[in-house]
């Protein structure tokens, strides 16, 4: 034995205690979580999840993004493409109808699922068996149809999200336009801004492809995009669902010449990062140097898409509700 076998029973005799009664708790019985009951209310169901970390983080974003509507203030939604990919378009058009998305940011994997989706009826291939024999991301009608698209809106004056929305509007062979995002943002003159990443879409590798549109069209939805944060300022919300890497690096970008223009404006915002592992630059990005530095708040909630954004949905029309 050396003599470090820690306090004696002497020292640990006089060890300082305090009673229970005299110390603070961060969880009370009041904080838990309610019994589950059959056949109740969603709002019942809201209201009986524990007063406890995520959760509380969770009704917040439903209060913020609700807030927002409330204040007419700028509602961005940034989404990758797995949001359209696990069926969640009838979900984010009720909110659009609500005024809780006024403003859509995606990536070039986002639009190419809601395309496909409308027109063809079905999207989301075997990466695996047509990387096999080089047909992965080669079929005909996207990567022709879309980059013929794109460089149309190029020679007319649009951002590359209006004009695959126009594309669409104008065809006669779109099976499920009830589910296309991209229509929805012209019917409802909700801004959808694609921000593509050269080399990094199966578009690119169409001989239909012309980088000079690619990369006039999403820079003018770049500069949108910005013009589109001053809205934030005292109360509006940015929800990143699902992108882990350019999307936020983006959004950065956007903010720092928006505040740059406007004197160190938009301030005061809620941000939230939606995914189901969580990454640096969402984090970084998205939820904390934007709040730091302007006075907001930001969340991180964890959880697959396919069940955590009807559930926020679904919280938001009734955080809607509250004062009607």
């Amino acid at each position: 034995m050396t003599g470090d076998e820690g306090p004696t029973q002497d020292e640990r005799a006089s060890l300082r205690r305090v009673p229970v009664a005299d110390r603070s708790n961060k969880v009370e019985p009041a904080d838990f979580a309610g019994s589950p009951e059959a056949g109740a209310s969603f709002l019942s169901f809201l209201d009986s999840l524990p007063h406890i970390l995520q959760a509380n983080s969770f009704r917040e974003v439903a209060r913020g993004v609700a807030g927002a509507v409330r204040l007419r203030r700028t509602c961005l939604w940034m989404l990758g493409g797995h949001v359209v990919k696990t069926g969640l378009s009838r979900v984010l058009i009720s909110l659009m109808e609500q005024g809780a998305v006024t403003d859509i940011a995606v990536n070039g994997s986002t639009v190419i699922h809601d395309y496909e989706t409308a027109r063809f009826g079905g999207t989301s291939e075997d990466v695996e068996a047509g990387l096999t024999d080089g047909t992965f991301g080669m079929a005909l009608e996207t990567g022709r149809d879309m980059n013929l698209a794109i460089r149309r809106g190029r020679d007319e004056g649009f951002g590359l999200g209006e004009s695959l929305a126009r594309d669409l509007a104008a065809r006669d062979d779109v099976r499920y336009p009830e589910l296309s995002l991209l229509l929805a943002s012209l019917r409802l003159d909700v801004p959808i801004t694609v921000h593509a990443a050269i080399g990094a879409e199966i578009l690119h590798q169409h001989p239909e492809a012309d980088g000079a549109a690619i990369g006039e069209t999403s820079y003018r939805d770049f500069l949108a995009l910005g013009r589109a944060l001053e809205g934030l300022d005292d109360g509006g919300t940015v929800l990143n669902v699902g992108s882990a890497v350019l999307l936020p690096e983006v959004f950065l970008k956007a903010l720092t010449m928006r505040r740059n223009l406007s004197d160190g404006r938009p301030r005061k915002f809620m941000t939230a990062d939606f995914d189901m592992l969580r990454h640096y630059r969402p984090r970084v990005n998205v939820v904390e140097r934007p709040t730091r530095t302007g006075g907001g708040v930001g969340y991180q909630v964890t959880g697959h898409h396919e069940i955590m954004i009807p559930l926020l949905a679904w919280a938001i029309f009734e955080e809607l509700q509250v004062g009607k």
